[in-house]
């Protein structure tokens, strides 16, 4: 599957409800009994995950930046299908630059890309003041801000690869 049909399986999916879990094959671990994660900890994730999406996508590397759209989008989904009471609208509003963001990957372009992960942003800080979190505001990374010092983020050397 390619990742812009990912991109809108996951967000259809999202849409579908709690419903969609019990028919999924997300099960936790059977030493877990009844977890769900807190919606702190799926959001941190996602932060986490829009923080390397957007530096992997400066550096060029594509296919890093495609598994980091698919963790983030996961986890999007993972937060709606969790938690019934974040509206259906503030998941379908991310679909759109979620699947700008897949086409930008696809096709190695720069300039969609980050334009793309402004629209994004601004969505992941419309949701937070629909449900009166507008405290918690998400930016595109600075230039001159370092990436997290726990991963590179350049494409691998071309001797390193599979």
């Amino acid at each position: 599957m390619n990742l812009r049909n990912w991109c809108a399986a996951v967000a259809i999916l999202a849409c579908a409800g709690t419903a969609a879990i019990a028919q999924s094959e997300f099960r936790p671990s059977p030493n877990i009994k009844d977890y769900t994660p807190r919606l702190v900890t799926i959001m941190s994730a996602a932060q986490n995950q829009h923080l390397k999406l957007w530096f992997a996508g400066k550096a060029k590397n594509w296919e890093l930046a495609a598994y980091e759209l698919r963790q983030l989008t996961d986890s999007l989904a993972e937060a709606a299908l969790l938690y019934p009471g974040i509206p259906v609208s503030n998941v379908t509003t991310m679909q759109a630059p979620l699947l700008s963001i897949a086409d930008a990957v696809m096709a190695g372009d720069s300039r969609k890309f980050a334009a793309s992960m402004h629209t994004l942003t601004d969505g992941c800080n419309a949701c937070h003041g629909s449900m009166d979190r507008s405290y918690v505001v998400m930016t595109v990374p600075m230039d001159q801000q370092s990436p997290p010092a726990n991963q590179l983020f350049a494409p691998p050397a071309t001797e390193h690869k599979k």
